[in-house]
C-alpha cells in the first residue's frame, strides 16, 4: 500500500504533465505484479470495488473521533479523505497495513456489510498518507490530474512504442492487466484482441487561431457544425454493440435506446445528443440527465430519447476504413445511414462557404446548441490524437456576464487550504426587490495572486457556514463582482434561476464594479436566444 500511496501523493504534488508521466513510468518499471496493475486500474477508473460511500466512511470516523471535532476539522481541511487520514487516532500494536493487492482482494471477496470493519483495521495500522490513499481508493474520489490516457501514454514510453498500439492492446483487458503488462515489459506476447466491439483511439482537433486563417486554404476543408453534445464512438461488431466516450469509457448501459438503432457491423464517430418533445436537439443539460444515469428507466428515455449525429465512418462490414480520405469515408457514411433509415441516427450537414469571412459569419450566427465550426481536411485519414494541419475546431467567442459571488467552497489537493470554488449569481426581481439567484460555479480562470485575494475576501466577509461551504456578503453596495466567461446557456429546473452556464470560468475579478451594476437574469435570458427545439437538427 505504501508504494501506491506514495505514487498518489506525488501525482497530486506534481503539476506538470511530464512530471506525472515520469512518476507513472517509474512506478510501472519498479512495482511488481499484480500490485502495479491494481494501482493503474484504480487511477484509470477501471477498478470497481463498490465498497463504501463517503457518508459511510465519515460515519466510521465518528466511531473513533468526536463528531464535532471531525466536522470542525473537515471545515478547515475541505477534503474528507485528508481530514480522516490526519485525525484518525493511532493504535499502538495494530497489525501492518496490507498491500494494495490484499486490500482489493479482501474487498472483492467480503460482503459489503464487512467493508467498514476491514477499513477500520487497515486505518489503525496505516500511516497518514496510507490512510488517505485507502479512503480515496475505497470511495473512488481521486483528483490527482492523471487518468487512463496518461497511464496508456506512460505504458507506451516503457514499451517504446506508439500510444495507439497500447490503446489497441488495452481494449478488453481486465485488471490487474497481467498479460498486457508482460507485453509492456517485453517478457510476453502482445495480448490478442479479446473483445468484440472494441474502442478505437479517436482523432482530435486543434483550436483554430486567427493566425491560421492566412495559412489555410478553405477549399481543402470540409466544414461541419460543432454541436454541444458528447463525442462518442458507436460500435456494432458481430452482434455486440457498444457506446464509448472519447476517452474510451463504456457508457453502453446508459443508452440502450441508441444501441438498438445502430447498423450492423459498423463503427461510427459522432455526437451524442438527446431530443426534445418537439423533435429538436436538447441542451447539454438535458443530455446530462442521461449521462448521469447508469441504468435509465423507460420514463427518462421517453423524455430524453438519445440521438446520434454521425460524422465519420471508421469501419463497415469488417473493413477498416480509417486510412481512406475523409471525403471517401463521408460518402460511405451517407450511404450507410440513408439505407439504415433510422430517424434518430442522422449525418451532420456539410456546410458550403466560399471564404473565411463567410465561414466566420456562419460561426458567429450559429444557433443554440452549436459551439462553432469543425474544419477537416477532405483528404485526411483518421489517425489517433491531434494531427497537425488535419482537423480544427473554431468555436464562437465565449459569452460573458458580470456576476456576484454568493458562496465559496474549499478546494482540493494543493488548494485544500483555500476557498477556490465560487458560486455566483445575477440579480432577479423578487417580492422584496432585486435578489441574487445563482447561475453557475467556477474554480478556474484566476491567477494565484487573485485566488489569495478572493480567499481573504471570503474569510473576512463570511455570513454563514455549511461544512466546507461559506456564504458571503452579497448586497447591492457590498460584495465581490466576477466577470464570468462561459460557452453557452441552457434552461435548468435544478437551478433557482432556471438557467445553467456551460463551462463557466472566472475571466476577471471586478474590484472596480459595485454589485448593483452586475448583470440581471433578464440579460442572461436574452442571451439564451431561441428554444432548444429551434436548434438545427
Amino acid at each position: 500500500m505504501r508504494a501506491f500511496a506514495t505514487l498518489l501523493e506525488r501525482l497530486v504534488l506534481t503539476p506538470q504533465r511530464t512530471g506525472k508521466l515520469g512518476l507513472l513510468t517509474r512506478f510501472v518499471t519498479t512495482t511488481p505484479d499484480p500490485e502495479r496493475g491494481w494501482a493503474l486500474a484504480a487511477i484509470a477508473g477501471e477498478l470497481e470495488l463498490g465498497a463504501l460511500r463517503p457518508a459511510a466512511v465519515r460515519a466510521l470516523a465518528e466511531t473513533r473521533v468526536d463528531a464535532e471535532l471531525l466536522a470542525l476539522s473537515y471545515d478547515f481541511v475541505g477534503d474528507l479523505a485528508e481530514t480522516i487520514s490526519l485525525i484518525w487516532p493511532v493504535r499502538p500494536g495494530a497489525n501492518r497495513c496490507p498491500d494494495l493487492t490484499e486490500v482489493v482482494e479482501a474487498l472483492q471477496a467480503a460482503p459489503k456489510a464487512q467493508a467498514a470493519g476491514l477499513l477500520a483495521g487497515w486505518l489503525d495500522a496505516a500511516t497518514a498518507t496510507e490512510r488517505w490513499a485507502l479512503i480515496k481508493l475505497i470511495t473512488g474520489g481521486f483528483r490527482i490530474g492523471a487518468g487512463a490516457r496518461l497511464i496508456r501514454t506512460a505504458l507506451a514510453e516503457v514499451r517504446g512504442c506508439d500510444v495507439g498500439e497500447v490503446e489497441a492492446a488495452w481494449v478488453g483487458q481486465r485488471p490487474p492487466y497481467t498479460e498486457l503488462l508482460a507485453w509492456i515489459d517485453a517478457t510476453g506476447d502482445k495480448p490478442a484482441p479479446i473483445a468484440r466491439a472494441p474502442f478505437w483511439p479517436v482523432m482530435l482537433a486543434h483550436p483554430l487561431e486567427a493566425r491560421d486563417l492566412e495559412k489555410l486554404d478553405i477549399t481543402a476543408f470540409q466544414l461541419e457544425w460543432k454541436y454541444d453534445g458528447a463525442r462518442v464512438q458507436a460500435v456494432s461488431d458481430r452482434g455486440e454493440r457498444r457506446l464509448y466516450t472519447r476517452s474510451g469509457l463504456d457508457v453502453s448501459a446508459a443508452f440502450p435506446d441508441l444501441l438498438a438503432l445502430l447498423p450492423e457491423d459498423a463503427t461510427l464517430d459522432g455526437e451524442l445528443l438527446v431530443e426534445t418533445a418537439a423533435g429538436g436537439i436538447g441542451s447539454f443539460n438535458d443530455l446530462q440527465q442521461r449521462l448521469n444515469r447508469k441504468r435509465p428507466d423507460k420514463a427518462l428515455m421517453r423524455r430524453f430519447p438519445a440521438r446520434l449525429l454521425a460524422y465519420d465512418l471508421l469501419a463497415s462490414g469488417g473493413e477498416d476504413l480509417r486510412t481512406l480520405p475523409l471525403s471517401t469515408r463521408r460518402t460511405w457514411l451517407e450511404a450507410l445511414v440513408t439505407a439504415h433509415a433510422q430517424p434518430r441516427l442522422t449525418v451532420g450537414p456539410v456546410l458550403t462557404v466560399s471564404d473565411w469571412a463567410e465561414a466566420g459569419a456562419l460561426r458567429d450566427g450559429a444557433a443554440p446548441g452549436v459551439e462553432g465550426l469543425m474544419l477537416k481536411r477532405a483528404d485526411s485519414a483518421y489517425e489517433m490524437g491531434r494531427v497537425r494541419g488535419a482537423w480544427y475546431k473554431w468555436k464562437r467567442e465565449a459569452m460573458r456576464a458580470d456576476c456576484v459571488m454568493m458562496y465559496a467552497q474549499r478546494g482540493h489537493g494543493k488548494r485544500s487550504g483555500l476557498y477556490s470554488d465560487f458560486t455566483f449569481g445575477v440579480w432577479a426581481d423578487g417580492p422584496d426587490g432585486p435578489a441574487l439567484v445563482p447561475v453557475g460555479k467556477a474554480y478556474s480562470g484566476f491567477t494565484d495572486a487573485e485566488l489569495r485575494e478572493l480567499d481573504r475576501f471570503v474569510r473576512e466577509n463570511t455570513r454563514e457556514r455549511f461544512g466546507p461551504v461559506r456564504s458571503v456578503r452579497a448586497e447591492p453596495d457590498f460584495g465581490q463582482v466576477l466577470e464570468v466567461a462561459f460557452e453557452g446557456l441552457a434552461r435548468s429546473s435544478r437551478h433557482r434561476s432556471g438557467l445553467a452556464m456551460r463551462f463557466p470560468r472566472i475571466a476577471r475579478v471586478r474590484t472596480d464594479k459595485p454589485p448593483r451594476e452586475a448583470d440581471t437574469l433578464a440579460t442572461l435570458e436574452a442571451m439564451l436566444g431561441p428554444t432548444a427545439s429551434d436548434q438545427p437538427g
